[in-house]
Order: C-alpha cells, then structure tokens, then sequence
C-alpha cells in the first residue's frame, strides 16, 4: 500500500474542509492520474511510492510546460495558475537535486561503469546507473544533457 498515496487523500480532505481550491483541484487531478496508471494495461495493480513519484514528477513537468507555453502566449492568468498547481505537487516529490549533486552522481556513474573515454557510446549504460539515482529529484533532459557534457559529445 503506498504511503504517499494516502497522504495525498487525507491531505485532500484537509484542502476541501479549508476550501482551499487550488490545492484541493490539484490533488483530486494527481489522484486522477494515479488511478489511471494503476488501472493502465492488462492488469491493474497497487502503485508502489516510487511509481507514484514518478507520476508525479510527470504530473509537475506537464504543469511547468504548460505555464512557459501559456506565458508565451500572453495568458498570464493561466499560467500562474499552472505554477500555483506546480507548487502544491512540488510538496509531494523529493527534494530536487542541484546541478552540483547531478553531475556528481553522473561523474560517479562513469567511473563505476569505465566509460570516461567511450563517448556517446557509454550514454546508455552511464543513464541506466543514474536514472534510478535522479528520479523524481531532477529533470531527465537535464541528466541526459550532463551525460553528454561528461562524456564530451
């Protein structure tokens, strides 16, 4: 039974009792979503904590993409409203890691791994040692890119 998950339900009806709408609509929607990957394919299936960082880490990065698209499109109202949604499910994921701590999990993982003069080669194996390592605490786009920085392509 995932823990995060409960929370995320008593801290719903917390939201609603404290009519605090923003919180209460966000959490409703990123229950939604958790809902909808345990019931998607053949089978269902109790999400674990880790599967629910994961959709909310996707949940968090649709919101930041859809506040920079409303922003460039002159919808400032809609977008604070997408970071407002941000914010409240930035409280239920790990605490980011800086760009420091990722290039030095990312540095290790090429060590561990012997890839230093490998290239582009080593991406696949350096990502498949880091991935587990960042997830839900650091963009992937970001890792990748730090990758490719370290291994000089």
């Amino acid at each position: 039974m995932s823990t995060l998950k409960d929370r995320l339900r008593a801290d719903l009806v917390t939201a609603i009792k404290s009519h605090d709408e923003v919180r209460s609509s966000t959490i409703r929607m990123v229950l939604t979503a958790i809902t909808n990957a345990e019931v998607a394919g053949k089978e269902a299936r109790e999400l674990s904590d880790d599967d629910v960082i994961g959709v909310l880490s996707s949940e968090a990065k649709k919101r930041r993409e859809a506040a920079t698209a409303f922003e460039e499109g002159d919808r400032a109202a809609m977008a604070e409203k997408e970071r407002a949604e941000a914010a409240v499910i930035a409280d239920y994921l790990p605490e980011a890691l800086s760009d420091e701590d990722v290039a030095a999990i990312v540095t290790a993982a090429i060590e561990q791994t012997s890839s230093a003069g490998e290239g582009m080669k080593a991406m696949g194996k350096v990502m498949g040692i880091v991935t587990p390592q960042v997830k839900g605490r650091a963009d992937g786009a970001a890792v990748a890119a730090e990758v490719r920085r370290q291994l000089g392509a």
